[in-house]
């Protein structure tokens, strides 16, 4: 697990995917990768946009596993991401709330409210349109 978590963060874009396809198939089968929530949480305070990225998407797929409420600890910091200061960032992580609100229907609610409230007026004028039919499907989907 430490060789996928230390090519998880390699700045070598194909290696940090491959280990972040692998630690996703993974979380999906078990809690075997929760135990590096806190790993995920630092990232989402880095520099680097696509650390950030997998952070996100590695928070969203432990979920399930979250006895210790770690995410709920921490929802507005990971809510924040919708409007992370890269629009490509923003939009995956928006993609995937619908599966944050099914593992954590307790969340429901602070989800919405962020994904309602999100201003977009940050992006260029070519990214906004996307970000805003981005949150407006995933509002669609957790609020029907």
């Amino acid at each position: 697990m430490t060789e996928k978590l230390d090519m998880l963060w390699s700045k070598a874009p194909s290696q940090g995917y491959a280990a972040l396809k692998e630690l996703l198939a993974i979380s999906g089968k078990s809690g075997a990768v929760y135990p590096y929530i806190n790993q995920f949480m630092e990232k989402l305070n880095s520099d680097n946009s696509y650390f950030r990225t997998r952070a996100l998407a590695l928070i969203v797929a432990n979920a399930k596993w979250d006895t210790d409420c770690r995410i709920d600890e921490n929802i507005d910091a990971i809510l924040s991401h919708i409007t992370d200061p890269k629009p490509i960032t923003a939009r995956q992580f928006i993609r995937d709330l619908p599966a944050l609100a099914a593992a954590k229907p307790d969340l429901r609610q602070d989800i919405l409210s962020a994904l309602r409230r999100a201003d977009t007026l940050r992006y260029p004028l070519s990214m906004r349109p996307l970000v805003e039919r981005d949150i407006r499907n995933a509002v669609e989907e957790i609020d029907p």
